[in-house]
């Protein structure tokens, strides 16, 4: 079973302790999706947030200074919930099979860009983020490093020829594989904004090339 990490919300005022906090700050993420899909991102304001989700204005400021600290929250939750759907699936690919795991990787983002409320707008990472905040795709890139370490990581080492650079360095992922990630998640990225863009449902032709670009990418490295 492929273990995800736990990863708190670095933009929560307080954290949440007990259930019924936990409850709340939910439903205000949940309003917060919602909203965006209906607004967008500029109109979004906490107070149609706070009404959405049946809480005092307060409570909405009692976890995040302002929406851009929401709406990273909502993007943190994304990524987490993205993790857990990834980790399901690769329970049942064996190891080194690394076109299943990466058909799962692009297979879960385009059910979630389907499916989950505000990640047309906000998938893991707010519309306009803060001057100095850490770059969403890199954060992307190191979670996939993590979960796809037994299915990339041994073909990875076994041919790199980097002088040591492919080493395992204990909970550091491979800086490598994290290169190779960051250059498939940087790609998929531009080209499935296209596709959605054309098409609220994602271009079928679009998404195949996409399919097709990492898999060729990552054969010069795993076959």
């Amino acid at each position: 079973m492929v273990c995800v990490p736990p990863h708190p919300h670095a933009n929560l005022r307080r954290a949440p302790v007990q259930q019924r906090s936990a409850e709340r700050l939910a439903r205000i993420l949940d309003a917060g999706a919602g909203l965006l899909d209906e607004t967008g991102y500029e109109q979004l304001s906490t107070r149609a947030v706070a009404d959405r989700a049946g809480v005092p204005i307060g409570s909405v400021y009692r976890f995040f200074p302002n929406k851009r600290a929401l709406v990273d929250a909502l993007a943190e939750r994304n990524l987490d919930l993205y993790a857990e759907r990834i980790a399901g699936r690769l329970d049942a690919v064996p190891e080194r099979e690394w076109r299943a795991a990466i058909d799962a990787v692009l297979d879960e983002y385009l059910a979630m860009k389907r499916t989950v409320p505000g990640f047309t707008l906000v998938d893991f990472g707010p519309p306009a983020p803060a001057e100095g905040a850490p770059d969403a795709n890199l954060r992307v890139a190191g979670r996939l490093a993590a979960l796809l370490a037994g299915h990339l990581g041994p073909a990875l080492k076994e041919g790199s020829g980097d002088g040591g650079e492919g080493r395992d360095t204990g909970d550091e992922p491979d800086p490598r594989l994290l290169r190779t990630l960051l250059v498939c998640v940087e790609a998929a990225d531009a080209l499935l904004q296209l596709a959605f863009r054309t098409d609220p449902s994602g271009d079928a032709a679009l998404i195949a090339e996409t399919r097709t670009l990492l898999q060729a990418y990552l054969a010069r490295t795993f076959d």
